[in-house]
């Protein structure tokens, strides 16, 4: 008997993908230190690693979101998946600066996973449950986040280039489980033409701003993972130079991180939702990011980051709640291009961010390691998410209350 959808499926397949992405993150920067000769160095090159990814990522996903709305979510899906485990190996087996940027550039081209995996989701929950769903998704990155980042940096004090090969397995494994047990979520009847003029990345971001009552929101997705993104660049190696942590200490933090999003998205985000609305949760979880980036970038002490990490659980709500009032507001036939109009966005920031965090980074290296200044890039975040936070009080304070689902369901 043929499966039906069903969002288990989708998570098992974001959950494996996820760790394979977090055993990276412990490590990638120390792999690049492999083949520098200074921090300053090192600080620029990871950058570009990250642009590399992300650029490609930002012109290739609006592409394959509009050829998951023509030919399904499964066969996209399947062969992202396999791209990313080539990218993985490609990088453990990569002996120059050259063979990593290569990697970093055919994995960003097939990166694809997370907005078919948002399309999914879309395709089979209604709209009033489509933010817990979403929610849903969070979490099953959030325990990613718990696993991999762990797992990666324990491998990597082990050897530097391990937690590629595992991630690598990983993803092989995704693959044979998404071939054998991941169904289609796109009935033919629902399928459309490609939209080439809205399958690049221009036309996509455009026709986003253009969704119904929620363009505004689409510049708060925009700033507010741009001063995400600048945390996410500069973490490892900030952590580094103020704390003097290496891939174990790291993967610790990053556990933490992962904890507190599955704990937020995975079981808060229901009551949050419920209690408060999107709108409110959107402009707390703003709130608290600011006060987080300010204390992260302040704190001297290595186990202060524990206790930000601990009282931001707010902040994890924010993208879930935000994707669910752009979902509720695009065409049910173009969910694939609207989701993959937000991961194009999202890479965006994500090439954006080390022209901003890592160059700040890098010119405060030499600096002691008590010296405020060493947090400059986090106080850049901070500023960035007072920006996010006006726009988004500003937006809701011109629209209708129910024009962003301001109180929602919780999918009971």
């Amino acid at each position: 008997m043929k499966r039906a959808p069903a969002i288990p499926f989708i998570l098992i397949t974001l959950l494996l993908d996820v760790m394979g992405f977090g055993l990276l993150l412990p490590v990638l920067p120390a792999l690049v230190g492999e083949f520098t000769s200074s921090r300053d160095a090192q600080t620029y090159w990871y950058g570009a690693m990250i642009v590399t990814f992300g650029l490609t990522q930002f012109f290739c996903s609006p592409l394959l979101g509009a050829l998951s709305d023509r030919f399904g979510r499964r066969p996209v899906l399947l062969g992202s998946i396999f791209g990313l485990g080539m990218m993985f190996l490609l990088s453990a087996l990569a002996t120059s600066l050259t063979g990593l940027l290569l990697a970093r550039i055919f994995g960003g081209v097939l990166a694809a996973n997370f907005a078919v995996a948002n399309a999914y989701v879309a395709d089979i929950t209604t709209p009033e449950n489509r933010a817990k769903s979403f929610g849903m998704i969070g979490a099953a990155f959030g325990i990613g986040y718990i696993i991999g980042p762990m797992v990666g940096g324990l491998l990597g004090s082990i050897d530097i280039r391990l937690p590629f090969y595992v991630a690598a397995g990983l993803s092989m494994l995704n693959f044979i489980y998404g071939y054998f047990v991941v169904p289609e979520s796109l009935p033919p009847s629902r399928r459309k033409a490609i939209p080439w003029k809205r399958a690049n990345p221009i036309a996509s971001l455009y026709g986003l701003v253009r969704l119904k009552s929620v363009g505004v929101l689409v510049a708060v997705i925009a700033v507010a993972n741009l001063a995400q993104f600048i945390l996410h660049g500069t973490w490892v190696l900030y952590t580094d130079f103020r704390f003097g942590w290496g891939p174990r200490e790291t993967g610790l933090s990053l556990f933490a991180v992962g904890v507190m999003a599955a704990i937020v998205q995975g079981g808060l985000l229901g009551w949050l939702l419920k209690k408060w609305g999107e709108r409110r949760v959107v402009l707390a979880g703003l709130a608290s990011g600011v006060i987080t980036y300010v204390a992260y970038g302040l704190t001297t002490v290595g186990w202060m980051m524990y206790v930000i990490i601990l009282v931001n659980l707010l902040a994890f709500a924010v993208a879930p709640a935000l994707h669910a009032i752009v979902s509720k507001a695009a065409d049910p036939s173009e969910q694939g291009v609207a989701m993959g109009s937000l991961t194009s966005l999202n890479s965006l920031m994500a090439v954006t961010a080390p022209f901003l965090g890592t160059p700040l980074l890098a010119e405060v290296s030499h600096l002691p390691a008590g010296d405020w200044r060493i947090g400059a890039p986090f106080f850049m975040s901070a500023l960035l998410a007072v920006v996010a936070l006006a726009l988004a009080a500003w937006h809701f304070s011109r629209q209708p209350a129910h024009a962003g689902s301001q109180a929602v369901s919780a999918g009971h």
